[in-house]
């Protein structure tokens, strides 16, 4: 395998860092143009220099200068003028689309989402099939008037979310519990495929009050909780003592 063909050094090229100098002086804001930094050949009869960039807002970046010149042209010219970065130079993160940047939570009053018109987690409430009463069947059953419902990986993420998070059985608040939220007379089963899995506490007492819980979740008001109620404590009669003198000034 024959080997790449090393760029040949060109003496006028590398050789123009004066007029490289005067071209990086021309486009940056005074006193932001270092020192020599280097040059390379970035092909036949084309090279590069390097200069120190010394603005405080672009630390480890550097002045990059192309220079050329034409077969049997004894001077270069200049070709392009940029401001490169560095591998020390601090750099914007790359660019997010606002949807993909909120996380859960980041939403307050008065705030939207954007529409996802691709989201994997939803799928389309119902397909039309031109029959007018299997249709409205169709729209009351699976979408209950909605355009999109829960897609089968929106459902096992929403899932895995909820078992993993404070509602699931992995809590310190449920590890104590003496039993689980499947026996409890406030625990309301879930419709649908989740119903195997989750249901909603109704337990006033609860701190999961209103809120998403697994079966083998569990908390200390549970409905069949029966701890023994401690004895009363038993108070002795006070005892007066008709000899002591109380002394007032």
């Amino acid at each position: 395998m024959a080997k790449a063909e090393k760029t040949k050094s060109d003496k006028v090229l590398l050789g123009a860092v004066e007029l490289a100098h005067e071209a990086a002086l021309s486009i940056a804001e005074p006193g932001t143009v270092g020192d020599h930094a280097g040059s390379v050949m970035l092909g036949e009869r084309i090279a590069m220099h390097y200069f120190q960039c010394l603005s405080r807002g672009y630390v480890g970046w550097h002045w990059a200068i192309s220079v050329a010149r034409a077969p049997r042209q004894k001077f270069a010219t200049v070709c392009e003028t940029n401001l490169l970065p560095t591998d020390a130079a601090v750099l914007a993160p790359d660019w997010v689309p606002y949807v993909e940047r909120l996380a859960p939570g980041d939403l307050g009053a008065g705030d939207e989402r954007p529409y996802v018109a691709d989201d994997p987690l939803l799928e389309q409430g119902f397909e039309a099939t031109g029959e007018e009463d299997v249709d409205q069947v169709a729209f009351f059953e699976l979408g209950l008037g909605r355009p999109r419902v829960l897609s089968a990986e929106g459902r096992d993420a929403a899932a895995q979310r909820w078992y993993d998070g404070s509602s699931g059985p992995h809590t310190d608040v449920a590890e104590q519990a003496s039993m689980h939220c499947t026996t409890c007379g406030f625990f309301v089963p879930m419709p649908g495929a989740l119903r195997s899995v989750f249901g909603v506490c109704a337990g006033e007492w609860s701190p999961d009050d209103g809120r998403v819980v697994s079966l083998d979740h569990g908390c200390g008001a549970h409905s069949e909780s029966d701890i023994p109620e401690p004895a009363p404590e038993q108070i002795d009669a006070p005892v007066l003592d008709d000899f002591a003198v109380d002394v007032s000034s």
